[in-house]
């Protein structure tokens, strides 16, 4: 067990209890935690200040919003459901199309609009959000996933999850969607976690629960070499976001659109630690690096540069 210790400080993995006493306690202000937990804050102000979001189709807020809602969105081919402050990919809904009166799931099962109203109700009743509290239900554009991505998915939206420090990208991963995941691109729903090498944006080996892979479960195709477009744009949006938000630690999550290119779909204020066995290295080492020069990097493109250099 000791030996185990030991062999997990000398590699600077980092565990839950230091990332939450030295990272997220003293480097996030909790003033600022709703401009990440509340989705629709979020995207408000990644608009505000010209950073690519996916298009918002409308909010539901009340109950007796949720009929207009539902009549809003007849016709529209495919579309997202989700809940403003829900956590871990939980309420989500990815609609793909519209099959006569009824909508068929990421997942491929096809549900009644009287279930999507009943999951929009749900949503409000709190019932996904962080602390139970009444929510708002988001409906917004779903992502038509680069083609890049089709060998090594499975039937979801891949998203590249980045670990930021003061404005400095310090380790990314690609994730992807399994059918254990139900085509949701959260690891701790069963999805694939790829590294990303933060130089050249090429993928890595990949994480399956807590066991490293080499081939994605669904689809056997190598996940390692997968060179990520518009990489460079993809670490500038991260690193952006810490003026916007205010965090001092905190994890960017982006799509790329087959046609709108990438996008910034979500921040965590609390991003898990499975990326550093994605990549196969710890955060901690990275870490103290980014503590000791933050301050020397004066704009998103030094922060950018350093960590292509030291990462």
């Amino acid at each position: 067990m000791f030996g185990i210790l030991a062999r997990l400080k000398a590699a600077g993995v980092l565990g839950l209890n230091r990332r939450n006493a030295c990272y997220i306690l003293p480097y996030n202000e909790r003033r600022f935690y709703p401009r990440v937990d509340d989705k629709l804050l979020t995207k408000q102000l990644m608009l505000q200040a010209g950073l690519p979001v996916p298009e918002l189709y409308g909010v539901a807020e009340v109950n007796y919003q949720v009929q207009g809602l539902m009549q809003q969105l007849s016709g529209r081919p495919g579309f997202v459901v989700k809940p403003a402050k829900g956590s871990g990919g939980q309420g989500i809904m990815v609609l793909l199309e519209a099959v006569k009166d009824m909508y068929r799931r990421v997942d491929g099962v096809l549900i009644s609009a009287g279930y999507l109203k009943l999951h929009v109700f749900n949503v409000l009743s709190g019932m996904f959000s962080l602390g139970g509290q009444p929510d708002k239900a988001i409906i917004e554009e779903r992502i038509d996933p680069n083609p890049l991505f089709k060998k090594i998915n499975y039937r979801g939206v891949p998203d590249i999850r980045i670990i930021v420090l003061f404005g400095v990208p310090v380790m990314a991963m690609l994730r992807l969607p399994t059918s254990m995941s139900r085509g949701k691109a959260n690891l701790h729903l069963g999805a694939v976690g790829v590294g990303i090498e933060m130089a050249s944006g090429r993928t890595l080996v990949g994480v399956h629960g807590n066991s490293v892979i080499f081939e994605h479960p669904d689809t056997a195709q190598s996940l390692a070499g997968v060179k990520i477009p518009n990489w460079d744009e993809l670490l500038h949006m991260a690193s952006r976001c810490h003026e916007l938000t205010g965090l001092g630690y905190q994890g960017v999550d982006i799509v790329l659109d087959r046609a709108k290119g990438p996008m910034i779909l979500e921040i965590n204020a609390r991003p898990g630690l499975n990326i550093q066995l994605a990549n196969g290295t710890g955060l901690l080492k990275r870490l103290k690096v980014v503590e000791q020069h933050w301050r020397e990097l004066k704009n998103t493109v030094q922060r950018v540069s350093f960590a292509k250099e030291h990462f």
